[in-house]
């Protein structure tokens, strides 16, 4: 009988291990696109008046979170403790998918923004940062005499 010596479905691996090392390789969103992976996972879009960014990070403490805005540049860093048990000669961890350590995002934001407004919620583990743009000239119309 014939017996493989890879895996049954050494596609689907391949697949995986492609995914992770583009992850690795993948640089913060910002507000033209988004890629994955990192923590927090971030959401950021925008309406005509302001740019809305949405962190989902549960169980931190919201005076742990540092929020910083310099000129485009958004950026949010804290940590997430541990909550694994210690260490011992009884512990055994299996399973260990929750990230645990510092952190820290960095967002790129349209020039049109207002440093000045910027207001930051955090509630049911979702951080929410909202940076209002500024009032540009509204365009009107002109009439020829």
């Amino acid at each position: 009988m014939y017996r493989s010596m890879f895996p049954s479905d050494v596609f689907a691996e391949m697949d995986r291990l492609q995914r992770a090392m583009q992850q690795a390789f993948e640089l913060s969103p910002n507000i033209r696109g988004v890629g994955r992976g990192g923590f927090p996972a971030l959401n950021v879009g925008g309406t005509p008046n302001s740019v809305e960014v949405y962190a989902f990070a549960p169980g931190l403490d919201p005076q742990s979170i540092q929020i910083q805005l310099e000129k485009s540049t958004l950026s949010i860093a804290g940590e997430r403790k541990s909550d694994e048990p210690a260490a011992d000669q009884k512990t055994a961890i299996h399973i260990d998918e929750r990230f645990a350590g510092p952190f820290r995002r960095v967002i790129s934001l349209p020039d049109d923004i207002d440093n000045e407004a910027v207001s930051a919620t955090y509630r049911d583990g979702v951080l929410h940062v909202s940076v209002k743009r500024r009032q540009a000239a509204a365009p009107r119309r002109i009439t020829i005499e």
